[in-house]
């Protein structure tokens, strides 16, 4: 893959990344970092989020950890305060956290308590941390939410019903708040990611993994840097005038 200079393009921007402690969210907040801004790192795993938010401070870059837990909204609450008074006010938005049913399994065999989990989580959790950021979003004049989607509800994909639906209306909830945030000049948009190679996907067979690599236009394992530049697009000056879409970023694996 040929090294892209994102240097500075983040440059002043306070983020706050959830789910950053491991895989796709600390791909990206490693990536805002190294391109200039200044991220809130939050993640229930507390232990690993002050690993790797050591790992960076080495290097130099501007992060801080914070515990977060989606399923309490006492913990959102408390942990967008805090975050936003730790960066000194708070520029974008990544909405990135979220569990899994683990897949597998076809409708009917799906739990109440794991369908409520993912729900919880997922649906719930979003709309509660970006409710709970939008005053020092409003602040910014330039505020940015990014809502991690994913490409299964793009082709349906089959034996993930309460994952494939939470992230159905992650779509449906960027639409809705694009509208309602546009006269505050904040962008809402959803990125959608492929099978990544991650430690949250290990679940997936081997047979799911090979339909995405044999009907991707570009023939490869999906791996978490190649999202992050959808990431950093979304939160940069590049895209102020891109609001409520999602960008599908799979290979050309569903062409949206």
């Amino acid at each position: 893959m040929p090294e892209i200079d994102r240097h500075n393009l983040l440059a002043g921007r306070r983020v706050l990344v959830t789910g950053a402690a491991r895989g796709l969210g600390l791909a990206f907040a490693t990536a805002i970092a190294e391109a200039g801004g200044a991220v809130a790192m939050a993640d229930i795993l507390a232990d690993r989020l002050v690993e790797e938010t050591a790992a960076l401070q080495a290097r130099g870059l501007k992060v801080l950890p914070f515990v977060l837990d989606l399923g309490n909204p006492e913990s959102v609450s408390a942990c967008a305060t805090a975050a936003a008074a730790g960066l000194g006010g708070l520029d974008g938005l990544v909405n990135n956290a979220a569990v899994t049913d683990s897949g597998g399994r076809d409708a009917s065999a799906i739990d109440i308590a794991t369908w409520d989990r993912v729900m919880n989580i997922n649906v719930r959790g979003t709309w509660l941390m970006t409710t709970a950021c939008l005053p020092a979003l409003r602040a910014s004049g330039r505020g940015a939410i990014i809502n991690l989607a994913s490409d299964t509800p793009l082709w349906g994909a089959p034996n993930l019903l309460a994952y494939v639906a939470s992230k159905s209306a992650i779509i449906g909830m960027t639409r809705s708040l694009a509208r309602e945030l546009g006269d505050d000049q904040i962008t809402v948009n959803a990125v959608a990611p492929g099978l990544t190679l991650v430690e949250a996907t290990e679940y997936v067979p081997q047979k799911r993994r090979d339909l995405y690599r044999e009907q991707r236009a570009i023939s490869r394992e999906q791996l978490p840097e190649d999202v992050s530049g959808a990431v950093l697009f979304a939160l940069s000056d590049l895209s102020r005038f891109v609001t409520g879409q999602t960008l599908a970023v799979n290979g050309g694996f569903v062409m949206h």
